[in-house]
């Protein structure tokens, strides 16, 4: 059985172990263009409309990293012009040996509990890159279903969503 998770809110004080987890090759991987990184101050410190970010702990051990937005007031209109009712996830686990024993399937399920808390929430997206298999893998078996590539960037991506109505059909241990 997997340890348990909790996400908590993230803060300041978490910029050096996030950029730290983006030097980590898995990390690189799942995001090739980012670059140096995310600007870590600015996504944490912003406070922007429509933005959540969380820190995965296993007992106060720092983990992995959530965002959730709101594509429909984020102010970067990353996914272009949306509708009200969805929200969009990003999700991933910093240490390498945190990988492949459930912790990710934790904070999903987390995240969804997140975001269809909202009641005028219907759809959830994601959006891996395209060769990242093992995560269009991992997020199918969470429920999830592709819709089709997409370019973001300079990034080709695998978008996939989840409806409410089908949301938990998909929940696994695993």
């Amino acid at each position: 059985m997997p340890p348990a998770i909790l996400l908590r809110p993230a803060v300041l004080a978490d910029i050096p172990t996030l950029t730290a987890w983006d030097e980590e090759p898995h990390v690189q991987f799942s995001d090739p263009n980012m670059g140096s990184g995310w600007d870590w101050e600015d996504e944490i410190e912003a406070s922007w409309p429509g933005y959540w970010h969380f820190i995965a702990e296993v007992q106060s051990t720092p983990i992995g990293f959530v965002q959730i937005i709101d594509p429909e007031i984020e102010h970067s209109q990353y996914w272009g012009a949306m509708g009200p009712g969805y929200r969009a996830i990003d999700i991933w686990i910093g240490p390498a040996d945190w990988l492949g024993i459930g912790c990710g399937t934790q904070m999903l399920q987390q995240a969804l509990e997140y975001c269809f808390s909202d009641t005028t929430v219907h759809t959830v997206l994601i959006d891996p890159i395209e060769k990242n298999i093992r995560a269009h893998r991992f997020y199918q078996r969470c429920g999830f279903q592709p819709t089709g590539l997409r370019q973001f960037g300079a990034d080709t991506c695998l978008v996939h969503e989840l409806k409410r109505a089908d949301w938990r059909i998909g929940d696994t241990d695993a």
